[in-house]
């Protein structure tokens, strides 16, 4: 499961932004807007860090 979870954090953050801009398009109030943006910024920065490599012992 090493690639299947960051895969999908991503595809979640690609929904959130999705959602974000639609919200923002519709007229949605502004602390919705940030809230689903807040989290699809979190989603990406999750998805990106699990793909680092991890520094081993040396």
């Amino acid at each position: 499961m090493g690639g299947v979870l960051p895969t999908l954090l991503l595809i979640l953050a690609g929904v959130l932004v999705g959602g974000t801009w639609s919200l923002h398009k519709q007229g949605a109030p502004r602390g919705t807007v940030v809230v689903v943006g807040l989290l699809a910024v979190l989603a990406t920065a999750g998805g990106l860090l699990w793909l680092l490599p991890v520094g081993g012992s040396a």
